[in-house]
This record gives C-alpha cells, structure tokens and sequence, in this order.
C-alpha cells in the first residue's frame, strides 16, 4: 500500500475527537490548578500542553509504522516491560503517599503507562500466533502467564487500579480472540476461590478505599478522610445543574473544597463548571473515540490488528467507566485519571500513542465497509 493511500484512509473523526478532548482537559486543569502556589501544580498545565503537542507527534509517527513490524518485536517488547517494571522497584521514585510508580530520567515517567501498550501489542501478537488454539485451555493459561509477570510487577509498586487495567485489557483481548463459555466459567469458579487470597495481599490503604465504599458512614466523621473528597465530589457534580457554574467560576473548586481535582476528581470539576450537558458531552466524546476504534477492529486486515484495536478500546473504556464511576460514588476510588482529560503527562503521551497504534490498523484495513 502507498503511503498515500494509507493517510486517505486515516480516520479523522478519532483523531478530531481525541483533539478535543486533550484541550478541552488542558482547559479543566488550568481552572482546577488556578491560584495554586504549589510548584508541583503551577507547572500541570505548561507539562500538560508538552506532552499532549508531544502526543500528536507521536500519535502520527506510530500511525506511519506498520502495526505488524511491531508485532514482530514483540520478544524485545516483552523485555522492555520487565527491565522498566524491575527498574521502579529497585531505583524508582517514590510519590506523596509512598508508592513507587516513577523513573527520574530527567523527567518523571511511569512505566506502567508504557507498558499498558507494550503488553497490547504482545498480548495480541501472542493470540495471532494462535488463533486456532482457542479451544485448548492451555492457550488462555499460557496468556495469563504471559500477562501475570507484568501484572504482578506493576502490584506490588503498589498499584491496584493499573493492576486491575492490565486484567481488563487481558480479558477484552482475549475476548476478541475468541475465549470459550467453558473457559468463561472455569475462570470464575477459579477467582472465586483465589480472591480470599488476593483481599490479603492488598495494602492497608487498599482496604480502607474498599471498605470506605461499602461501609461510607464510618469515615463521614474525618474531614480529610478519603470519604471526604467523595462527598465534596459529588456536592460539585449536584451543583453543577445544567449548564453549570461558568468556567473557572465554580466555588468547589476555587474555594478547594474539592481535593485532587486536576487528576482523580477532575469529572466532578467538569460537571461543576459545565454542568450535566458538559458532563454528557465529555462522556460522548470519549465514546466516539471508543467507538470508532472498535470500528477499526471490524475492518483490520488480520486478528493481529482486530485485537490491537481491541485492547486499545477496552483500555479506555474501562478508565472512563471507572474515572466517572468514583466521582459518583459508583465505584471505589483507584487514582485512574479520565484518558486524556485528567493531569498526567505520561498518561496522556501513552494514550495517544494507543490510538495512533489504533490507527496504524485502519490505514491498513482491506476489508470492504459496509
């Protein structure tokens, strides 16, 4: 194929919408960080605009890479991920709360954000090379090996929102590759007996998030307790109305009753200022892109590709759902940040590169749209 050809079939749409969605949160972090006198939060927007003009570049350099080119590397991606992964355990750097989830290279980068998309390509790789192998319950057992060192080394940072990310993206590839009902079943009787055993090795502060959430009354009572900032998000959501307070005008924002509001709670900031109609469009929006990303799926070129789109879309979509859901009080609360919205330069840099990578597939489909 021409490279020509390959940029009439680029989806533009995506790309628009994805555009738009990176300013439109460099315009909530910049009303969420106003005023601040913290050096940490001045710098979140000039970083933010960095790696979101970073993220275009990116974004369009992985587009002009043959998406199979990096399937076939997929040895020394592999690789990559563990030497990063082994690398924040023994010289990361630790943040506020303790976890040790960065490396100082003279930036500050998270590699679990990296390896989000490392472990797409392998993982769809891994599945490509045995797509008539879905039968066998050894293949999805060989895959969940394959996933576990990573998962296991992005745990015990510790992180249980990624770690949770990694699984997601796991089974929607596996998904896509065709996983049995008897498989299905046989996988849930095993967590069934295996989450006792995993509810031990969570962290102290892991447990109170879960615990928080079942039982809220108990932490009503703290006034910085994590309890707290949910109340105060969803005060900001419910004051919002319609249209909302006006940009830069919401007083739970300016007055800083709502905590973290330029990563963690950053919905709770849009509905505030935007009100329910830029809440709704801000979820739209996100669904577009997860929409024509899956769209890319049903017309790739090969299973390769198909699930590549697929992990890219089920990465998203699952921040999404979980980001909104912790600002309603729906879910408990992980630290995922809202996919392009929420500060977070490596976060947002990775995140474009996914839907470069899902756009590497469709300049690349053969099938007819129909």
């Amino acid at each position: 194929m021409n490279e020509g050809r390959i940029w009439e079939r680029f989806d533009y749409i995506l790309l628009g919408a994805t555009l738009i969605l990176v300013v439109f949160g460099v315009m909530v972090i910049y009303s969420a960080t106003q005023d601040a006198v913290d050096p940490t939060l001045i710098t979140r927007v000039p970083d933010q605009i960095r790696f979101g003009i970073f993220g275009v570049i990116a974004l369009f350099a992985v587009t002009a890479i043959d998406y199979r080119m990096l399937g076939g590397i997929h040895s020394w991606l592999y690789g990559t991920m563990v030497v990063l992964l082994l690398a924040v355990v023994f010289v990361g750097t630790e943040g506020d709360a303790g976890a040790k989830r960065w490396l100082n290279v003279g930036i500050l980068i998270q590699p679990s954000e990296i390896c989000k998309l490392f472990i797409i390509i392998t993982l769809a790789q891994f599945y490509d090379e045995r797509y008539k192998q879905m039968d066998s319950i050894l293949t999805v057992f060989k895959s969940m090996l394959h996933l576990g060192l990573i998962a296991g080394l992005v745990f015990v940072q510790p992180d249980l929102g990624t770690t949770i990310v990694f699984v997601v993206i796991w089974a929607t590839i596996t998904w896509g590759a065709g996983l049995r009902l008897k498989h299905i079943a046989m996988l849930g009787f095993a967590g069934l007996l295996l989450m006792p055993i995993a509810l031990t090795q969570l962290q102290a502060y892991q447990l109170e998030r879960i615990t928080n959430f079942l039982f809220p009354q108990e932490d009503l009572e703290a006034q910085f307790g994590s309890q707290y900032n949910i109340e105060q998000a969803r005060i900001s959501i419910g004051s919002g109305g319609l249209f909302g307070k006006g940009y830069t005008a919401g007083s739970q924002n300016s007055g800083r009753f709502l905590r973290v509001r330029h990563t963690d709670f950053i919905f709770s900031v849009i509905a505030h200022e935007f009100g329910f109609v830029g809440g709704v469009v801000t979820m739209a929006l996100l669904g577009l892109v997860i929409y024509r990303i899956l769209r890319g799926a049903r017309y790739a070129a090969d299973p390769l590709g198909s699930m590549i789109c697929y992990g890219v879309a089920g990465m998203i979509f699952f921040q999404t759902v979980v980001s909104i859901g912790m600002n309603l009080n729906l879910m408990p609360v992980t630290g995922l940040t809202l996919p392009f919205v929420s500060s977070g330069g490596t976060s947002l840099l990775f995140t474009m590169i996914g839907v470069g990578l899902a756009e590497s597939v469709i300049v690349r489909r053969r099938r007819l749209e129909v």
